[in-house]
């Protein structure tokens, strides 16, 4: 794989949701973050595509306070141009909880994101999917449902796939022969918040959270480096907006 990336996300009861590497997409890597930086895509994975190079990893730590178990660690990336050249410098932490009711399973993810050496500035396009997306398990392609804190989904963008303005995007489906819950929560304090989420269920089932690149490229500065924070939230059977927005809500807090 040419990106660091989350391959196994569990329900509470221990079914995974996400899928790696399907033979219809191989670059489809589970939950993982990609964008084009400079012209280079960073999605694909073809010869001319750039590289997520993990350079460190550091702040590795398990803490349980209150009954709330959380794994943290932060891991140091370079994204490198087909002919090595540092595009960026990301810094990225992952936190995974689980509260003690263990009504859901919770990831953080921010990412840090800094011109390489030598840039002054980077702009960030691409894709109209481009950002933090998640591949869902194949039980879940086709059947499932979206819905969001919008309240109804967003214009068509190709296909039936949708770019829809909101602070949190969901899906359900079947997974380990029993329905799960799936949803994607956007920071206030993100750029563009709320974010354009990408949705689509026709050929298969995928949720990315986007900065809606494809329309409006970034300009990321060396002096104003770009901080992204979102989370992916699971839970076991089929939940509704309002359980949706109360963990959203709890989230947001912290």
């Amino acid at each position: 794989p040419k990106k660091s990336y989350i391959k196994q996300l569990c329900s509470p009861a221990g079914v995974n949701v996400l899928r790696d590497s399907p033979h219809d997409h191989t670059h489809h890597h589970a939950l993982m973050f990609a964008v084009g930086v400079d012209g280079v895509d960073f999605w694909s994975e073809s010869a001319n595509c750039g590289t997520q190079q993990p350079r460190a990893l550091d702040d590795l730590s398990v803490t349980t306070v209150d009954g709330v178990c959380r794994a943290c660690f932060t891991e140091q990336l370079d994204w490198l141009a087909p002919d090595s050249t540092k595009l960026l410098a990301e810094e990225r932490t992952i936190e995974v909880c689980q509260p003690a009711e263990k009504s859901l399973s919770l990831v953080t993810w921010e990412s840090c994101l800094r011109p390489g050496p030598g840039k002054d500035s980077v702009t960030l396009a691409g894709s109209h999917y481009f950002g933090l997306g998640m591949r869902l398990v194949e039980s879940m392609d086709t059947v499932g449902k979206h819905f969001n804190a919008a309240g109804k989904l967003g214009p068509i963008v190709r296909g039936d796939e949708r770019l829809t303005k909101a602070k949190w995007s969901a899906y359900t489906a079947p997974a380990g022969g029993k329905p799960v819950t799936v949803a994607m929560f956007d920071d206030p304090h993100n750029p563009r918040h709320p974010a354009r989420f990408f949705t689509m269920v026709e050929h298969f089932a995928y949720l990315s959270a986007t900065l809606n690149l494809s329309e409006e490229p970034l300009t990321v500065k060396a002096d104003e480096p770009l901080r992204l924070r979102y989370a992916v939230a699971v839970w076991d059977g089929e939940v509704g907006p309002p359980t949706v927005e109360e963990a959203y809500q709890q989230w947001i807090k912290r």
